[in-house]
């Protein structure tokens, strides 16, 4: 039986916004057993077979990277500075063409490194190869919520449907509990309603939700509202597929009343503004959709398109984003937007029984941030510190199920010389095959 002791650190659960605290924190076997305001009690401070000092740290709940495409670490700054469609046309898609499964695992097993370090502790992915990115969960101990990639409108729709089932049936609450399936229809433009109805009966009998991108261009939109007569989000209202459990990434473009419908069916979005600037994809109403009370996370987006999985990067990124763009230095205020990082993503995924806060029957996913840093001082507020002025590479510690996969910076049981060395080479065979244009 493993007991972990997390001592002295100032504990900030998520659970509101006035809750933090100098305290202790009691883990067994993977399992938040007590929170203790002050110390723990003596007995199960000599019951600990393994105690952390957090004492000059930050402890809360792992973030969670509600939307990312892992693999695409692979293509980390190849063919930057172009619009979305051509990106995917000519260099993205081109590139994907020539990947096989252990190119996906080690791409997925650098982005693992790259957001543990930086205190993710799960993340949604979408891609192809989903086994062998369940197999990267599996053996790095990070948390999963996957989904295969499903183009209706390709020649393998029908085969993707078929991978995507047999993902969750050999998969889901895999790893001990850290998997979770999902079904993946791209976005509305690549999956005609008649094929979304298909995933959606399968996702139905199955038990499960649906991963999706949604409203992310104007382009998408306006090739949309020509093709069916009303918006993507309109479009898969009408089929009711927001009638079952739904990830909903980007969801840019939104009129009034398609944010009404996304809050009120509790539609979990999944904001990503790096990727959004970088590809000027446009503004998210992030603001409106917070004060409807929507249920929103916060994502990366794949490393291609961002170019990092700093999450801690992207809240200040949201969060001033937001405020230049509507003129009012008041919105998207701190602490909302670290629950967008934490029990937002949670709720997002559907998994917020589980993770998302640290409380008293959750999983024990959680970080430190050392706070013993120049850019951190003096303490006025931590939350703002966190959101406006930490870094990635503040990260301390990261804790997965119990168990620490992160100490003092460095990842603990993944050979990160060996990661970065397979998907170097694999990534420079990938990107060589394609050309181009000026």
């Amino acid at each position: 039986m493993t007991r972990l002791l997390v001592r002295g650190g100032t504990i900030l659960p998520m659970t509101a916004r006035q809750d933090i605290f100098t305290g202790d924190l009691y883990i067994e076997n993977g399992e938040i057993r007590g929170i203790y305001p002050g110390a723990a009690p003596a007995e199960l401070v000599g019951e600990a077979n393994e105690t952390v000092d957090a004492r000059n740290k930050l402890v809360l709940p792992g973030l969670v990277n509600a939307h990312t495409h892992a693999a695409m670490t692979l293509f980390r700054s190849y063919a930057d500075d172009l619009p979305l469609m051509r990106w995917l046309e000519e260099a993205i898609w081109p590139a994907e063409a020539g990947l096989t499964g252990d190119d996906v695992y080690w791409g997925t097993m650098l982005a693992i490194a790259e957001m543990l370090k930086a205190g993710v502790t799960t993340f949604a992915d979408m891609y192809f190869f989903m086994d062998r990115v369940a197999a990267a969960v599996a053996d790095s101990g990070i948390r999963g919520h996957l989904s295969r990639g499903l183009v209706g409108l390709g020649p393998n729709a029908e085969q993707a449907l078929a991978e995507n089932e047999a993902l969750f049936r050999e998969w889901h609450n895999g790893a001990d509990g850290r998997v979770r399936v999902w079904l993946g229809p791209h976005a509305p433009y690549t999956c005609p309603p008649d094929y979304l109805k298909r995933v959606m009966a399968l996702a139905d009998r199955l038990g499960t939700g649906l991963h999706i991108h949604l409203a992310e261009t104007r382009t998408e939109v306006e090739d949309i509202q020509k093709q069916y007569g009303k918006s993507p989000t309109l479009l898969l209202d009408s089929i009711d597929l927001f009638e079952r459990p739904v990830l909903a990434a980007h969801c840019v473009h939104l009129s009034p009343e398609e944010q009404a419908i996304l809050a009120r069916k509790r539609v979990g979005i999944a904001h990503n503004p790096e990727s959004n600037m970088k590809l000027a994809s446009g503004v998210a109403p992030v603001e409106s959709l917070r004060r409807q009370q929507a249920v929103i996370g916060l994502g990366t987006d794949g490393a291609a398109s961002n170019n990092n999985l700093d999450l801690i990067e992207e809240m200040r990124q949201a969060a001033f984003l937001q405020k230049v763009h509507l003129g009012d230095p008041t919105v998207m205020p701190a602490y909302s937007v670290l629950e967008m990082a934490t029990v937002g993503g949670a709720r997002a995924l559907g998994w917020a029984e589980a993770i998302g806060t640290l409380e008293a029957g959750k999983r024990a996913d959680l970080i430190l941030l050392n706070l013993a840093q120049p850019h951190l001082a003096p303490r006025h507020d931590l939350v703002a510190h966190l959101v406006y002025a930490a870094r990635g590479s503040d990260v301390d510690t990261v804790v997965v199920d119990g168990r620490v996969l992160v100490r003092s910076g460095k990842l603990v049981g993944l050979d990160e010389e060996r990661i970065m060395a397979e998907a170097q080479k694999r990534a420079i065979r990938l990107t060589n095959t394609v050309e181009l244009a000026d």
